[in-house]
């Protein structure tokens, strides 16, 4: 493989950590705001749609595919809704703990009855690791008006975290590609959520500036649904699913980090030992002996 093509992956990779990273900050930047994560929920599916609708529409047969409703239901619709409602509680730094960072041990749990695929003994001490950082990120009770409330938002991130790990190995198990597997979710997620927004759900749109709505939607519904995709795909063809793993462990502390200084919210110790905890332990769950490597599925590229 040429150097530029290693360079391109490289970037591609950092496109796809940095905006996954971002929707932690982004989404708990809503969730401060006047915005409900039913609204957050609107704009995304609702201006992807309208881009996918453009760039190659819904896949053929998928409105009769149930699979592909169950699909819409965990990835299209479930991580989305959980993850925006939660940043009304709970912190950006949690985010990056329970959502990329509990992904390898929920989907080796997952993947145990649905697959058949026992956990691999290499790999527990990552998900020892997680547990680990999950605990002591839980010990102290962070600072701030809301930190009462913060497991409300925890619950709800957990809730997301296990549609995703669910999503992600249910479309391995029946092997859809990719980026039809994007268009179908989200137009059809679109189909069933927007007509229950517009008629039921309370609206919180014109309480909001006009900067912010336009930057939600772009940053969900075209950075976070569609492009984020996009740069992993190219990514993992070029540089593989292992390296791909251990690049994406980076995310929990980096969205520790920079909500420190961006959100005013506050780094503990524990929280800090926390993320690195969780990352390190992502790390080593995303590694595979050199055996056991083989390539994998273009559909478990695949995230909400």
């Amino acid at each position: 493989m040429t150097s530029p093509s290693i360079r391109q992956g490289y970037l591609a990779a950092a496109g796809a950590v940095a905006i996954w990273t971002g929707f932690n900050i982004v989404s708990r930047l809503a969730g401060k705001s006047a915005l409900a994560g039913t609204d957050i929920l609107a704009l995304r599916v609702g201006t992807a749609a309208l881009i996918l609708l453009a760039c190659g529409g819904l896949p053929r047969g998928a409105l009769r595919d149930a699979r592909l409703w169950l699909l819409t239901l965990l990835g299209g619709l479930g991580v989305s809704i959980f993850a925006y409602c939660a940043f009304k509680f709970a912190p950006a730094a949690h985010g990056g703990l329970l959502l990329p960072g509990l992904q390898p041990f929920l989907v080796a749990l997952a993947a145990w009855p649905l697959l058949g695929e026992a956990p691999q003994k290499h790999k527990l001490p990552g998900y020892a690791l997680i547990a680990l950082g999950l605990l002591l990120s839980a010990l102290p009770q962070l600072g701030g008006h809301d930190a009462g409330q913060a497991w409300i938002g925890d619950l709800m991130l957990l809730a997301a975290s296990v549609s995703w790990a669910v999503f992600g190995v249910l479309a391995r198990r029946w092997g859809f590609a990719a980026w039809p597997l994007t268009r179908a979710i989200t137009i059809m997620a679109a189909l069933l959520y927007l007509p229950v927004y517009l008629l039921w759900l309370p609206k919180h749109l014109a309480e909001a500036s006009w900067g912010m709505l336009a930057f939600q939607a772009l940053y969900q519904g075209v950075g976070a649904a569609i492009l984020a995709m996009l740069f992993y795909l190219r990514a993992a063809a070029v540089l593989g699913a292992v390296k791909m793993g251990v690049l994406f462990a980076l995310i929990p502390i980096l969205a520790g980090l920079l909500a420190a200084p961006l959100l005013g919210e506050p780094l503990t110790a524990s929280l800090a030992a926390g993320l690195v905890s969780v990352s390190l332990g992502a790390w080593l769950a995303a590694r595979e002996r050199r055996d056991e490597r083989r390539p994998v599925s273009a559909a478990a590229a695949c995230k909400a």
